[in-house]
């Protein structure tokens, strides 16, 4: 039920800071289930606190993109590692055709597991993929990735074209049908391991690279959080204290109020 002043100065002045402590206190109220700064209350503050959020938001995303270019990385290298499996069992045939002891029906043996290897060389280069883009055919040998807010905060990586490393192991004429080929076969293949073995150490740094971007990233980004909940949260115990504050003052307010609408009847009963 609202009361009303009837026009007598003391009775004018408590309503008024009546109404005021009532204000205060719904704007505490309101204030307390918010938890955050309205643009009327710190209009600054809230522009400072939006452009913080802004970077926030940006920070988190780019965050997301190194850790897409590390599964990139990563799908590569588990490829790699399979073309080494496969090098390492080119070059086992291989060696094992080095020898005068083997009839031609053995070398042939031989070389139809090795061309099969070749095949599958060949297939993986060709046809391994993350998300629709192809790893290993220079499709990604120098892509960019936005790792921060602001623009041209970049990071250029890059997986090179497998075709060239292991082109003369899948070449038609590297064969181990016969001592002298299996030999050449043999300086091939391990040519092919080193170069994919220098790759995927190039793959191992930019991984390292993206991980430390990551750590930093994270770091900064908590940092601009702490800031920015210092400008726009309210402070609870603070705005809690002054609620309490404020209902007091308007439980007393409202009583004062009722005995100040009072005093000219009891002026009237002085005069009677």
């Amino acid at each position: 039920m609202s009361i009303g002043a009837v026009n007598n100065a003391t009775a004018f002045n408590v309503y008024t800071n009546y109404t005021q402590a009532n204000s205060a206190m719904k704007e505490n109220m309101s204030n307390l289930s918010e938890g955050r700064k309205g643009v009327e209350q710190d209009p600054a503050g809230v522009s400072i606190s939006e452009r913080m959020q802004l970077t926030i938001g940006g920070t988190n995303m780019a965050r997301q993109n190194l850790e897409n270019g590390i599964s990139v990385m990563q799908t590569a290298d588990s490829w790699m590692q399979k073309m080494n499996d496969i090098l390492t069992r080119m070059n086992e045939l291989a060696v094992e055709a080095v020898d005068d002891t083997k009839g031609s029906q053995d070398r042939a043996n031989l070389q139809t597991e090795f061309g099969e290897l070749q095949e599958e060389l060949d297939r993986i280069v060709s046809t391994a993929s993350f998300n629709q883009q192809n790893l290993l055919d220079g499709t990604l040998s120098s892509a960019v990735l936005q790792i921060g807010a602001e623009q041209g905060q970049t990071m250029n990586i890059g997986i090179q074209d497998m075709n060239g490393v292991v082109s003369s192991v899948t070449a038609s004429g590297t064969t181990i049908s016969t001592v002298s080929q299996a030999s050449a076969a043999i300086g091939h293949i391990l040519t092919a391991v080193d170069d994919v073995s220098e790759q995927r150490a190039e793959l191992g740094g930019q991984m390292s690279r993206m991980e430390s971007t990551i750590s930093g990233l994270m770091t900064n980004e908590n940092n601009i959080r702490a800031a920015e909940s210092k400008i726009r949260d309210i402070d609870m115990a603070r705005e809690a204290s002054e609620k309490a504050q404020n209902q007091a003052l308007n439980q007393v307010g409202n009583a004062m109020l009722a005995q100040a609408n009072q005093l000219p009847s009891q002026v009237v009963q002085l005069l009677r």
